[in-house]
């Protein structure tokens, strides 16, 4: 089975919201380019939301952005 290949923005903002949900830094950021870092960006905020909220693991199954899309 041929997998589809992801848009760039949409993996950048899930490898945000991972890196916030799991307490990294925003200086984590891989990408220079300024639209990429701006989709990292705001997954990493909503990931950092979600760990203050406590949605960490099993109760944040449903926040989890692959599971969305």
């Amino acid at each position: 089975m041929k997998r589809q290949k992801r848009d760039r923005f949409q993996r950048a903002y899930v490898h945000g919201y991972k890196a916030g949900v799991t307490g990294r830094s925003r200086d984590d950021c891989p990408s220079q380019d300024i639209n990429l870092r701006e989709y990292w960006m705001s997954g990493w905020r909503e990931g950092r939301g979600d760990q203050w909220d406590g949605m960490t693991g099993v109760s944040g199954i449903h926040k989890n952005p692959m599971v969305m899309t």
